[in-house]
């Protein structure tokens, strides 16, 4: 299978590489973020530890269109039909709508909804022709439940919940199945250094664990939805 992963440098994103790097039937990886040297850095450690695997990398800030057009370039010049995307790529920043900085509404647009809106636009012509194919569409707990200080993150997380409902309608005449995942509070980097402690949290792998398990169900078997959230609730 050949898997596009966004976001796939550390945290959910490396966690799930890793889950599918685990397969010994192997598989095409290809990962994209931002930074690109932990971004290449990460790739080589993937290959090394998992051989049967053909990790591949491209650096691209997907918030930019033009670079989103780049990376979907890239990946048709691979010549490989993809089996799984992954739209994992995302930005956090904390706020309240009535006096976060002006242009965090459109940056956080820009970073989680219109970069899987248009990665996804751009290959999911050859998914449609070759009639198969999973999208995973990375929202949050943010995007079923508003809370204080959520913000323009928040409201980006709904939209992106909503993109990808829509495309779950729209998909099923083409046996393209869509997943949207919902987690909690997971410990990633993002979370090191809080003071919150880590078994207070999920952990990266437990969500790794869930898309790998629904990407192998029967053709006619659909996991709409993933909801996850730590054992004792949100923090």
């Amino acid at each position: 299978m050949n898997i596009v992963i966004t976001g796939g440098s550390k945290g959910l994103g490396k966690a799930i590489a890793e889950k599918f790097g685990e397969d010994k039937q192997g598989h095409g990886i290809f990962l994209c973020a931002r930074n690109e040297e932990t971004l290449k850095a990460f790739a080589m450690d993937l290959q090394a530890r998992f051989p049967r695997t053909n990790v591949q990398h491209f650096a691209a800030d997907l918030s930019v269109q033009e670079e989103v057009t780049a990376f979907a370039e890239w990946i048709k010049q691979q010549e490989v039909t993809v089996d799984i995307l992954v739209n994992n790529a995302g930005q956090f920043i904390p706020g309240s709508v009535h006096n976060e900085p002006e242009g965090v509404l459109e940056q956080l647009m820009a970073a989680n909804l219109f970069s899987a809106y248009d990665l996804t636009r751009a290959l999911l012509p050859a998914m449609m022709e070759a009639r198969r194919g999973h999208i995973f569409n990375m929202c949050s707990i943010a995007s079923l439940q508003a809370y204080a200080n959520g913000g323009a993150y928040s409201i980006s997380k709904f939209a992106l919940a909503g993109f990808s409902q829509n495309l779950r309608e729209e998909m099923k005449p083409y046996n393209i199945k869509v997943t949207t995942v919902y987690p909690g509070a997971a410990y990633t980097d993002s979370w090191a250094g809080s003071g919150v402690d880590p078994k207070r949290l999920m952990e990266a792998g437990d969500i790794a664990s869930m898309i790998y398990t629904a990407a192998f169900l029967s053709p006619q078997a659909c996991v709409e939805e993933i909801i996850l959230r730590p054992q004792l609730g949100d923090l």
